[in-house]
């Protein structure tokens, strides 16, 4: 699939389809701002019929009772083209979203890692014996496919996070119905395409493009859908918490955060710079777990800031698709402007502007939506830009002068998907991970996940876990079989 090839389609039921409405939409790439794809605009009648193919499949138990070890083949050969096309995903997914075609190169390495890892883990499963208290009995407790589920995937890493959405629910046996970011769905509609061409059952795996407004309204809404997952702002998904009530769906969540990152005195101060930048500048801080959220010790405080500002002025901005490049744009001139607005508040409310705040001079950059890195120093706790995820090259630092004071900064704030601390004390690291309220804590490092280990977040940052086994029983509903191999009459009623 290449872009300028003609109107992509929705894919519902085994067969590639244009939107009820036939209506379409351009894809924007974000470092010129030129059309690269056009694209089926679906609706909810689309997300209605994909999701009766998707209830089909599943109730006909074609899927479901499908030998697991089968369903794990068939994972294995999807990752193996995903594999082999890596290249091909990598620049769609530059073209896509503007991030380096390093970046996009890594993350279709662990993609295909990723449904390796389910595959794996499809037939691993067979149930639980309890011991009973009863005699002649036997207790045991299986996992099975919780069953339709509708899937949400977010702009800023498409085909990643699908991929944690659909290795697991197909692994799992449940069927699917996936709805990409309308403004970045080239690689899911090209990892369909791959799919497409494999032995899975017609209704399992269905890819429905369009806006969240309608084909996300109707996959949480819809009482025949039995989870859905969605990874995005709290705001939307608290109005899918509510829609989901219907029919008390399943949920599955991954909302973002606000994560510190914080830097001790007795830390190697050269490697814990590099870090921070590492944390923050991977696609221009679009991250859900960027360390945006600085808190250095007063002691090492100037001389960290002024090494940390040297060296973002050096960061180089262009083309993702060029090998020089280090950041590229934002996804959109809209997330641009609300970036920038923070950076307006920001400065209102007090925050010292160190670095960038702007827009690049640079003439071969002005048709994308970039924006210079940004450095806020003097930041309180009570600041927006301090509390509220900005999603972008923002850097705000904040300090602290003693352990107790890292831990309750860290811990003010309505997320806690992740955090990270450097420190050299082994007391100190034992203390940190046990008092920080965060999903993940990485110790001397950030920004580290990987495919075996659970992902998601306390508080406002989400329900549920993705990745790992864990991600593997967000797909299932746990049932307790009870046999009694010696039934005799109790003669309690009426004997």
């Amino acid at each position: 699939m290449k872009e300028a090839e003609g109107v992509k389609k929705i894919y519902i039921n085994g067969r590639w389809e244009a939107a009820a409405s036939e209506r379409t939409r351009h894809i924007i790439n974000p470092f010129n701002g030129q059309v690269i794809a056009e694209v089926a605009e679906g609706g909810r009648e689309d997300a209605k019929r994909a999701i009766r193919a998707a209830r089909k499949a599943f109730d006909s138990g074609i899927w479901s009772n499908f030998p697991a070890a089968g369903r794990g083949e068939l994972l294995y050969q999807l990752a193996a083209r995903i594999a082999e096309e890596s290249e091909e995903l990598a620049r769609l997914e530059s073209l896509d979203t503007g991030k380096t075609l390093e970046e996009s190169r890594w993350d279709m390495a662990d993609i295909a890692g990723i449904f390796r890892f389910y595959a794996g883990l499809a037939d691993k499963d067979g149930g639980e014996i309890i011991q009973s208290p009863i005699p002649d009995s036997d207790s045991l407790l299986v996992r099975e496919p919780v069953g339709v589920c509708g899937q949400i995937s977010p702009w800023n890493y498409p085909l990643l996070q699908a991929a944690w959405k659909l290795a697991p629910a197909l692994a799992a046996g449940c069927t699917v119905v996936i709805k990409p970011s309308e403004i970045t769905p080239l690689t899911t509609l090209k990892i369909t395409e791959l799919a497409a061409q494999l032995d899975f059952p017609a209704g399992v795996i269905n890819t429905v493009l369009g806006p969240g407004a309608e084909v996300g309204a109707e996959l949480a809404e819809n009482n025949s859908v039995d989870l859905i997952s969605f990874t995005g702002g709290i705001e939307t998904g608290k109005t899918i918490m509510r829609a989901a009530s219907g029919n008390i769906k399943k949920i599955a969540l991954e909302l973002g955060g606000k994560n510190p990152h914080i830097i001790f005195a007795d830390a190697d101060i050269d490697t814990a710079v590099d870090y921070a930048l590492n944390g923050v500048f991977f696609h221009a801080g679009q991250i859900c777990s960027a360390g945006t959220r600085l808190l250095l010790e007063d002691s090492i405080h100037d001389r960290f800031v002024g090494q940390l500002k040297a060296r973002m002025a050096r960061i180089r901005l262009g083309d993702g698709l060029q090998q020089e490049t280090q950041m590229g744009p934002l996804i959109s001139a809209e997330h641009l402007r609300k970036v920038e607005q923070y950076i307006t508040v920001a400065k209102a409310e007090g925050a010292r502007l160190e670095l960038g705040g702007t827009r690049p001079q640079d003439a071969g950059l002005q048709d994308g939506f970039f924006l210079m890195p940004t450095l806020f120093t003097e930041c309180r706790e009570n600041m927006r830009i301090v509390q509220e995820e900005v999603f972008g090259p923002v850097i705000t630092v904040e300090r602290f002068s003693d352990e107790e004071e890292a831990v309750r900064l860290a811990n003010a704030t309505i997320y806690g998907l992740a955090a990270g601390f450097r420190t050299s004390n082994s007391e100190r690291i034992h203390r940190m991970t046990k008092q920080l309220r965060f999903g993940t804590v990485w110790v001397n490092d950030f920004n580290v996940y990987f495919t075996q280990a659970p992902w998601g977040g306390y508080k406002q940052s989400g329900l549920g876990r993705e990745l790992g086994r864990l991600g593997l029983e967000e797909y299932t509903e746990v049932k307790h079989i009870f046999q009694n191999h010696n039934p005799k009459p109790l003669s309690w009623f009426g004997p």
